[in-house]
């Protein structure tokens, strides 16, 4: 998978934005608000942050060697993925975990407002 593909994949989820809180090079994804995905967008190779179970990722950091502990982030909850190294259906399988995360975290109001989007 390579940055094309990955914003794609983000963007056609719901209640999906992309922004760049951060700086000019940081592309962040977020749903109804919240962040769930970021990439670095001049960083060669291609670097992914995800969040993840914490359990879930160190499994996945121990089976994987592209993908490590949160860069610049939450060592518990993020995952830095290598996606142009990683089979594209893991990585799918990855960001649908992450932005599942943020949902799960919604209060009723926003999971109903996310729900009503088309």
């Amino acid at each position: 998978m390579n940055v094309e593909e990955f914003r794609d994949y983000c963007l056609g989820k719901k209640g999906i934005t992309e922004e760049f809180p951060f700086d000019a090079v940081t592309l962040v994804f977020k749903v109804m608000g919240k962040m769930f995905a970021l990439c670095g967008l001049e960083r060669t190779p291609t670097q992914i942050n995800l969040k993840c179970d914490p359990e879930r990722a160190v499994q996945l950091r121990e089976e994987h060697e592209d993908i490590i502990e949160g860069w610049h982030m939450s060592k518990v909850h993020w995952n830095t993925v290598y996606i142009e190294r990683l089979n594209p259906e893991l990585t799918k399988e990855l960001i649908d975990h992450s932005y599942d995360l943020v949902v799960s975290k919604f209060t009723k109001k926003l999971k109903a407002e996310l729900d009503a989007l088309p």
